[in-house]
């Protein structure tokens, strides 16, 4: 990570679970974090986990990435106020599992399912790379993306009322735009890795809402296994493109 010390790295969906050890670990490694979330007030609190002399590194901005203003504003912002920026995870997220496709009026969930895991992801990378190729950097875009973005698996034991229903189309199209992006990086010669990170059922707010009893009783992995996943991708040498790394726990038999 040295080579990344006091880079700008902006972490979308930052105030709890997965982006919120992100946010840690990246400030930890000696990054300049920006979090974005609709609930910025939750990214200041994390500046109690850091070292007295890393809170100054943490940066918290109100962005809602289903809002494509927001995030040309909220980018504009960062370029203005931080110089740049060398580094995006792409983690927020938006899950309604407890409907199926068939259940009637379920658009506006799955609307907002979409327009986060998917489009907010493609108008964030948008803004990012580019005021990278503005700056000319060897940049990193990591989407946080999902076991479900490769295969649509039989919800576990005990999960059997869980609906994958659009989450799981969504999470294939960020399997899909990883390569596709790779692709438009490599053809206009731009230094700057994508790449995607899928893990299986991670213990967060929203699975332990869903059946807390459940994930008790299934392996599962934590956020900040997904967090050290994206310190190993952000280390790897300048000539290395890590494009994807599936992360299962121990004992799952699906």
């Amino acid at each position: 990570m040295d080579r990344w010390s006091n880079k700008v790295a902006v972490v979308t969906g930052a105030s709890s679970g997965i982006g919120a050890e992100i946010v840690k670990d990246l400030v930890r490694g000696g990054m300049i974090v920006v979090g974005l979330a609709r609930r910025s007030e939750k990214i200041e609190e994390l500046k109690k986990d850091l070292p007295n002399d890393r809170r100054k590194n943490l940066h918290s901005m109100q962005c809602d990435v289903t809002k494509e203003e927001e995030i040309v504003a909220t980018f504009a912002k960062i370029n203005e106020k931080f110089g740049g920026v060398d580094v995006l995870i792409n983690n927020a997220g938006m899950a309604f599992m407890d409907l199926k496709l068939t259940d009637p009026g379920n658009s506006v969930a799955f609307n907002d399912t979409m327009q986060t895991n998917v489009f907010g992801l493609i108008n964030c990378t948008r803004e990012a790379i580019g005021i990278m190729k503005k700056r000319k950097i060897h940049g990193h875009v990591i989407n946080i993306n999902s076991i479900l973005g490769h295969n649509v698996v039989f919800p576990p034991p005990g999960w059997e009322a869980m609906n994958f229903n659009v989450y799981a189309a969504s999470k294939f199209g960020v399997t899909a735009l990883t390569e596709i992006l790779r692709q438009e990086m490599s053809k206009d010669e731009l230094p700057i890795k994508i790449s995607s990170i899928s893990p299986d059922v991670v213990q967060t707010n929203l699975t332990e809402m869903f059946s807390k009893q459940n994930l008790a009783k299934t392996p599962h992995l934590l956020s900040s296994d997904i967090s050290q996943a994206v310190v190993y991708v952000l280390s790897t040498p300048p000539h290395v493109n890590v494009q994807d790394v599936l992360l299962r726990p121990l004992g799952c038999r699906y």
